[in-house]
């Protein structure tokens, strides 16, 4: 039987994609769905205004310092899926979608954000044991240039912790400080559980 055609993280990684943990590979071999609680915290003053207005761009609840979530990891041709639910203590869910197209590969290459108007060019550092860092090189709005250092740093990373998927995701503004962050430990849903989701997403 012929092998299955490569993930688009394959491709990008190359050779590179076996250094990545091994339940990060699995994850992005297969696609699934993780799920759990996480931790939100807000920064002060004008940087938790900020923070605020943020989250709810986001989708996330803030009312309470910690939330349900789940976040459905799918491939389609040449694009990576990721599809978030917040899940805020009454029960009211949020759904933040995020396309990443692939170009190049690693590590003299990166992957394209869109979200509106803006493009963000990305492009991930391999942390020791094996987990991921997502780096920002270059941001557009209207396909025109912007200083990256004159925007909010985002700062995002997951990782493998006895077994489950340590992520953070935390967004700092210069001179202000910390802005908005999210994070936590996350399980594997059962496949069957995972299916749906991930799948509803290609097009």
């Amino acid at each position: 039987m012929p092998s299955p055609p490569l993930t688009p993280v394959q491709e990008w990684f190359g050779e590179s994609f076996s250094n990545l943990h091994p339940l990060l590979q699995q994850i992005h071999l297969h696609g699934g769905t993780l799920q759990g609680e996480i931790d939100i915290k807000l920064g002060k003053g004008l940087a938790g205004f900020l923070g605020r207005r943020l989250a709810k761009k986001l989708g996330v609840p803030i009312t309470h310092t910690r939330s349900g979530y789940r976040v459905s990891i799918s491939h389609a041709p040449g694009k990576l899926i990721w599809a978030r639910e917040f899940i805020a203590p009454d029960g009211k869910v949020e759904k933040l979608v995020t396309v990443f197209a692939p170009h190049g590969q690693y590590p003299h290459a990166y992957w394209q954000e869109s979200t509106g108007l803006m493009h963000f060019r990305l492009t991930v550092d391999i942390l020791e044991g094996g987990g991921w860092s997502w780096r920002v090189l270059a941001a557009h709005l209207h396909g025109i240039p912007l200083p990256v250092k004159l925007f909010p740093q985002s700062q995002a990373y997951k990782c493998i912790e006895d077994g489950r998927y340590r992520f953070y995701v935390g967004v700092v503004m210069p001179g202000l400080g910390l802005l908005l962050s999210y994070s936590g430990l996350l399980e594997l849903a059962p496949a069957m559980a995972s299916a749906s989701p991930a799948d509803s997403l290609l097009p």
